[in-house]
């Protein structure tokens, strides 16, 4: 019998013979095979192989040769984060609804339990909201002195100085157009002589009229005279073919006769000054672009 050196051992093999050959075969395989095993497993981590080919290896490197972790055969243990499912975000509109939630709930129950906790606990809640909405005010307040795009109050001044000086100019915009305005539009004047309104709306009407030199065709609705319009008519269904709602007055329409259209003005008492602007919108201003 030959040994791995090539040389013949001699029979028969004793015991401690027999435990020296045992060693050198195991030292052999160390040193030459194990490399050998190294890389292989090396590759498959580049290069994965299929399904098949990695069960086959799996059963021969690790489960019978049992190499262990650093033959991948002993896969690392997860993370206790990874595997779990995403936490659900919660919108801004959500955490805003849990404040008021909780403020609405604090109250309650310091209303029903009056307990100096449960009302110290409202209150402290409460102040804690009320720096957030100050926090908040004073934040708008800032980016609107710095956006002009976002003043309001350079399209409608509200300071004392900035209003008048804005009304001003609203005024003086609003008497040029009026100045020409006779030229195209006219005034119906619906009235009563019963209407305790109507005495004090008809000389307003007159003097408005009389001061651009507005026509008007007063129209009396139940028949009787009027002292500040003695050129009256009596109506005829004027109202109804003009849409306006039947046994109001006083009442104010406008006549477009470039459109041949009527443009109601409004019902009851209304001052001269107010009277003037409404004729200046309905006549200059498209709708929304006043305000």
């Amino acid at each position: 019998m030959k040994n791995i050196f090539g040389s013949t051992l001699p029979l028969p093999l004793t015991l401690g013979g027999l435990a020296v050959l045992v060693l050198a075969i195991l030292f052999f395989i160390d040193a030459v095979l194990s490399p050998v095993f190294a890389q292989g497993a090396a590759a498959d981590a580049i290069n994965p192989p299929t399904n098949a080919a990695r069960t086959s290896a799996d059963e021969l490197y690790c489960e019978k040769r049992k190499l262990g972790y650093w033959f991948y055969c002993t896969k690392p243990k997860p993370t206790e984060t990874e595997g779990l499912p995403p936490e659900p975000q919660t919108s801004a509109s959500e955490k805003l609804d849990a404040v008021t939630k909780e403020l609405r709930e604090l109250k309650a129950k310091a209303i029903l339990q009056p307990t100096r906790e449960n009302v110290i606990a409202y209150i402290r809640f409460q102040r804690e909201q009320l720096d957030r909405a100050s926090l908040f005010s004073d934040v708008w307040q800032r980016a609107i002195w710095q956006q002009p795009d976002l003043d309001y109050t350079l399209e409608r001044p509200v300071s004392t100085l900035a209003k008048r000086q804005w009304q001003d100019a609203r005024s003086a915009s609003r008497d040029t157009l009026m100045a020409n305005l006779g030229k195209r539009y006219g005034l119906f004047y619906f009235f009563a002589q019963s209407c305790g309104a109507c005495e004090v709306m008809s000389p307003i009407v007159k003097s408005v009229s009389g001061r651009w030199k507005l026509t008007v065709r007063a129209i009396s609705t139940d028949g009787g005279p009027s002292r500040h319009f003695q050129n009256y008519t009596v109506e005829a269904g004027q109202r109804a073919r003009m849409g306006l709602k039947p046994k109001i007055t006083p009442a104010l329409v406008l006549w477009d006769s470039a459109q041949s259209r009527a443009i109601p003005i409004g019902y009851g008492i209304i001052s001269a000054d107010e009277l003037q602007d409404r004729i200046y919108l309905l006549t200059s201003k498209e709708a929304g672009h006043d305000y």
